[in-house]
């Protein structure tokens, strides 16, 4: 069982001195991996339900907080480490053009030497797309057409592509990732349409809030998915976050890993360097010495 660390680039964590920290720290307690999330833009009123609080409101103070792009915050946490693994988490990926993303991917996988997990989602605001000029519907099947053109931007020597929502004539992308064929594109979110994306073109799948009993259900879904579309489910990577944010127990970590989940990515809201240090700290003692 590994142990990832979400997130830098979100609040306090935003400052350059406190993702350094955190990165370095995480490194040194051997934390496998460390997370940014993203939003271009967030609005003060927005009609969706948020889907990781109970109340639907996304847990910021304020709609002021900074949060950086997910690309820049982990390409600094690239520079000040050597082995932590450094993902999105996650990219909404049908906000973005593809090409560029391709190139970004590419570039964070070069620079950090071939440590980038590429998170992938489908958004949930719709005033979100609809600030960015992005049609809210079909984005889930805009987003399978995404990572087919960028299948072939990562893969071929000259690529090209020709979907209903991306087309280019034949041209050159470089540099190539470091990780053949890609980085690992895991996808978050539980509905079944999100466990089907995992299942059959994902590399792995990251819950977030989801208990014991649901993860046991969401891999089975998953599996099933993944048979169903020709390809072996154990090659599938599958991390949760049981309540991002709040502490893990080493029993509750236990539990997961029975299921077949190999990482528990836990979270923490700091108010201090101070601070952060110690929760990295005390999480290494209580989860990660144990777990070996």
């Amino acid at each position: 069982m590994k142990i990832g660390f979400g997130f830098i680039g979100a609040g306090l964590s935003a400052d350059p001195d406190i993702i350094s920290l955190i990165a370095t720290t995480c490194e040194a307690c051997d934390f496998h991996s460390l997370w940014a999330p993203e939003h271009i833009v967030l609005l003060d009123k927005y009609a969706a339900k948020y889907p990781y609080t109970q109340d639907g409101v996304m847990p910021f103070p304020s709609m002021e907080v900074d949060l950086l792009d997910p690309f820049i915050a982990l390409t600094y946490a690239a520079a000040v480490t050597k082995k932590i693994r450094l993902g999105t988490g996650i990219c909404l990926l049908p906000e973005r053009h593809p090409l560029i993303v391709a190139k970004e991917v590419a570039s964070i996988d070069k620079v950090s030497k071939g440590r980038f997990d590429f998170g992938v989602g489908i958004g949930w605001m719709r005033e979100e797309f609809e600030a960015l000029g992005i049609p809210w519907p079909k984005r889930a099947q805009r987003t399978r057409d995404y990572l087919a053109a960028m299948n072939s931007l990562w893969t071929d020597a000259v690529s090209e592509h020709k979907g209903d929502f991306c087309e280019f004539q034949p041209l050159r992308s470089f540099p190539k990732p470091v990780q053949t064929p890609h980085p690992p594109i895991i996808f978050g979110g539980e509905s079944e349409p999100a466990l089907r994306r995992v299942g059959e073109i994902g590399n792995g799948w990251w819950g977030v809030n989801v208990s014991v009993d649901a993860a046991k259900q969401h891999i089975a879904t998953i599996k099933g998915f993944a048979e169903a579309a020709g390809r072996d489910p154990s090659k599938l990577s599958l991390a949760v976050s049981p309540q991002l944010g709040m502490p893990v127990s080493l029993d509750e970590v236990k539990q997961y890993a029975d299921l077949g989940i190999d990482q528990v990515v836990v979270g923490a809201f700091a108010g201090s360097a101070d601070e952060y240090k110690q929760v990295l700290e005390t999480t290494a003692e209580t989860l990660i010495v144990p777990l070996g």
